[in-house]
C-alpha cells in the first residue's frame, strides 16, 4: 500500500476505508489494490458533483453515469455537492457536511484514500483537508511510475473514455477517445500518460470489480473556459451484460 500501512491499519479486523471516487481510470485502479488487500474493506465511494450541472466536478460525466458506476461496482456512494467554481471554504464546508450526513456506520471509516501518484501539493492539501475532518489520507498508488501504471491499467482490462482534455496540452480531438494502447503512442512528448498533471481525465466504464458494463455513446464535444474540451457521454437505457 505504497508505505501508508503504519499510519491507518487497524489493529483488530479489517480497516473501514472511503474512497475518493473520480469515476477515472486512477480511481478504479486504486479501488482494485484496496479490494484486493484482505486488512481492507472498502466501505464506499465519495465523489464531488456540480450540482447545478447534475455533473462530476472537473471530469464532466453525467451524475446518472456515476450512479450507474457505483451500482456495477456494488458500493454505496455519497456525493457532496459543491457550486461552479467554488471557494476552498466552500469545498471544505462540503465535505464536512457530507461526511457528517454518513451513516453511522461509515462514519467509522476514518480513511479516505486518493488516487493521486505523483503531485506533492496535492497530496499535502488532501492530507491537510481530510486532516481537519479527523481522517487520514491513504495513497494506494503514490509515488509509481506512470508506465507502470498504464500496464497495470491496461493489462487488468480497464475500458476508460477521455472525458476532459486540457488544450493547452492535447487536442480537443482527443476528448471522447478510447484510453488504450494506441491513444498511448500517438500522445505528444511531455504529456504524462496517467494524466497526473490534469492533461486529460477519464471515465471507466467497465473492467475487475463491475458487474456490468457501463453504456454510453460518445454525444458532442464543447469548450469550457476557452481551453477545456469535454465530450459528453450520453447513457444508453438498458443495463450492460452481466459477467458471468
Amino acid at each position: 500500500m505504497s508505505g501508508n500501512e503504519p499510519q491507518y491499519r487497524e489493529t483488530h479486523g479489517p480497516t473501514r476505508v472511503l474512497l475518493s471516487w473520480s469515476g477515472g481510470k486512477d480511481s478504479a485502479l486504486a479501488l482494485h489494490r484496496l479490494r484486493s488487500d484482505p486488512a481492507v474493506t472498502v466501505a464506499g465511494l465519495i465523489t464531488t458533483v456540480t450540482a447545478s450541472y447534475d455533473r462530476v466536478s472537473t471530469h464532466g460525466v453525467r451524475r446518472s453515469l456515476l450512479h450507474e458506476q457505483a451500482a456495477s461496482l456494488g458500493l454505496p456512494l455519497h456525493e457532496i455537492e459543491l457550486p461552479p467554481s467554488p471557494t476552498n471554504e466552500q469545498y471544505q464546508a462540503a465535505w464536512r457536511a457530507a461526511l457528517g450526513a454518513l451513516p453511522a456506520t461509515l462514519r467509522a471509516a476514518r480513511c479516505i484514500a486518493f488516487g493521486d501518484i505523483a503531485l506533492e501539493d496535492v497530496r499535502a492539501y488532501r492530507e491537510a483537508q481530510v486532516g481537519a475532518l479527523g481522517c487520514v489520507a491513504i495513497f494506494p498508488l503514490w509515488g509509481e511510475p506512470p508506465d507502470a501504471i498504464v500496464d497495470e491499467v491496461l493489462g487488468l482490462g480497464f475500458a476508460a473514455t477521455l472525458v476532459c482534455v486540457d488544450t493547452q496540452a492535447l487536442p480537443a480531438a482527443y476528448a471522447g477517445r478510447s484510453y488504450d494502447a494506441s491513444l498511448l503512442d500517438e500522445l505528444p512528448p511531455g504529456v504524462d500518460p496517467c494524466g497526473e498533471g490534469g492533461e486529460f481525465h477519464t471515465f471507466v466504464y467497465d473492467g475487475p470489480g463491475f458487474a456490468t458494463r457501463v453504456r454510453f455513446e460518445t454525444g458532442d464535444t464543447v469548450i469550457r473556459d476557452d481551453r477545456f474540451a469535454f465530450c459528453d457521454l450520453v447513457p444508453v437505457g438498458a443495463p450492460g451484460e452481466q459477467r458471468p
